[in-house]
C-alpha cells in the first residue's frame, strides 16, 4: 500500500511539475504569439494553401471543373 502511495505521489509530482511548465512555456512565449505575422509570411502561406486546395481537387477528380 505504501508503494501506491509513492507511485501516486510520483505521478503527482510529475503532473504538477508539467503544468508548471506548461505555464512557464506559454508566459515565456506569450509575446511571440501576440506578434503579427509578417507580410511575406501571409504569403507564402496562402501560396501553399492554394496548392493544398490545387492538389486536393486534382486527387479528387474536380481538376478546373466549375
Amino acid at each position: 500500500m505504501a508503494a501506491i502511495k509513492a507511485e501516486e505521489m510520483a505521478t503527482r509530482k510529475k503532473s504538477s511539475n508539467k503544468m508548471q511548465i506548461d505555464e512557464n512555456l506559454r508566459r515565456a512565449y506569450q509575446d511571440v504569439l501576440d506578434d503579427e505575422i509578417p507580410e511575406r509570411f501571409r504569403e507564402l502561406l496562402a501560396q501553399l494553401r492554394a496548392q493544398d486546395h490545387d492538389r486536393r481537387a486534382d486527387r479528387d477528380g474536380d481538376g478546373d471543373r466549375k
